[in-house]
């Protein structure tokens, strides 16, 4: 009597052991499994790497990690946007968003370095002055250190006229220059029409003016007005 007695107590006492246990493994088997937030991170440095491929010369990616204290369900498909505003490069901003099965969106922080050359003066340059080739010169540095615009091609500037003065050294932006007019208004010009398999040229007179590049209006000696684009040495062409 005394020998199951003893049998029992020692089961009475091992069962809330028993409850416990039990109710940890309930407990741990309902929790939803958490979002790893070092995979949103690679995540966006991927979606930057994919956004900035047509950019020329070298790019460095730095994206900060997630907030460690975040506590997010785990998602099927997380997905890397650019927020409205976001830059390509300098400091930037990076959207990750869950769709399912618990929507929720993220905002990380990243720093993008694009390291080319671009175009500088040579010399100083004043203001109405025609750019030459001896007056630009090639430096390499970080694109996102400077202001949008920057002019990373020689045949951008060479040949295009200064808006502003600009000193010796200075970084050339698109804006700062102008094109020359190629055809002026009353001009005699050549009109090339070009299509498959043929090449058709006509004499014409400018009833605008164009740079290079630009759209001109012409009348041809028949009357008809034609469009084309405008090339140094009063030349309209048409492609077909």
């Amino acid at each position: 009597m005394k020998l199951l007695s003893k049998v029992l107590l020692s089961l009475l006492l091992l069962l809330p052991a028993f409850g416990l246990s039990a109710l940890a493994q309930t407990t741990e088997q309902n929790t939803p499994p958490r979002q790893d937030l070092g995979a949103l991170q690679k995540i966006a440095e991927q979606f930057m790497k994919v956004q900035t491929t047509g950019l020329s010369g070298t790019v460095n990616i730095a994206v900060e990690p997630a907030d460690s204290r975040l506590n997010l369900a785990a998602c099927t498909s997380p997905q890397a946007f650019m927020p409205n505003g976001g830059r390509l490069w300098g400091r930037t901003t990076i959207g990750v968003k869950c769709i399912a099965p618990s929507p929720w969106t993220i905002y990380l922080r990243a720093t993008v370095q694009v390291i080319a050359e671009y175009i500088v003066t040579a010399a100083p340059l004043a203001q109405g002055q025609i750019i030459g080739p001896n007056d630009i010169t090639k430096v390499k540095g970080d694109l996102s250190n400077l202001p949008n615009g920057i002019i990373t091609d020689s045949s951008q500037a060479i040949g295009r006229t200064a808006n502003i003065s600009l000193a010796l050294g200075a970084p050339i932006r698109q804006d700062a220059l102008r094109s020359n007019r190629v055809v002026q208004q009353g001009q005699a010009v050549r009109v090339v029409s070009t299509g498959p398999g043929f090449q058709i040229t006509t004499e014409a007179r400018a009833l605008t003016n164009g740079s290079e590049g630009q759209m001109v209006q012409a009348k041809t000696s028949a009357g008809q007005v034609v469009s084309g684009i405008a090339k140094a040495g009063g030349i309209l062409e048409i492609n077909y």
